[in-house]
């Protein structure tokens, strides 16, 4: 299990006949996860004053305390009373880079507190240049220590370009979004998040 924290973002689509009952509804739900341990904040708005989508976050120190809030039984019972009013659900969890490559956007959302005070917080990938910069710290050394160890492999410089820049690729992309990439992140987050 990963020991990075994790967010996860959720889009509801709500009846806009309930608005009032919905937002009761989202509010008791970040009052129940408030309790649980690793909970480290969310928070909820809508896209506008006539819309009926809303868009959520929360965050967990690990995935084993958000595996404990999910799998509890009052999360299960918040979501059931919720059922009747959410008409679609759709949700992600990020823990590393992978929402770097959405368009960067500066905006704010609601933060419930576990005192109840409200924060405001800032929600803003890191910009494209420290993004190319992290990627190309990992992308170097594994690049440059695949290139040396195929260099001996019979064969391996007969092969047409392309497709030994394919087999490059094939190899060193899931090692760079699943090893290197969170590795760099973890080691670079302070001058990511500046």
């Amino acid at each position: 299990m990963s020991s990075d924290p994790i967010t996860v973002s959720i889009r509801r689509e709500v009846d806009p006949a309930r608005i009032a009952e919905a937002t009761a509804w989202v509010q008791t739900g970040v009052n129940l996860a408030n309790k649980y341990p690793g909970f480290l904040g969310s928070g909820w708005v809508r896209s506008g004053d006539e819309t009926n989508v809303w868009h959520m976050l929360y965050r967990f120190a690990d995935e084993q305390t958000l595996t404990a809030w999910e799998d509890s039984g009052e999360r299960g019972w918040w979501l059931s009373m919720g059922e009747g009013f959410v008409r679609s659900e759709r949700s992600r969890r990020r823990t590393g880079i992978e929402g770097w490559f959405d368009e960067p956007t500066t905006g704010t959302i609601t933060v419930q507190t576990t005192d109840g005070r409200a924060e405001v917080a800032v929600v803003n990938a890191p910009p494209r240049w420290k993004q190319a910069v992290s990627i190309w710290l990992g992308f170097f050394p594994v690049n440059l220590a695949f290139t040396y160890a195929m260099s001996p492999v019979p064969g391996w410089d007969a092969l047409p370009i392309w497709l030994r820049v394919l087999v490059t690729t094939a190899v060193l992309t899931p090692i760079m979004a699943y090893f290197v990439l969170p590795w760099v992140t973890r080691r670079l987050r302070h001058w990511l998040a500046r």
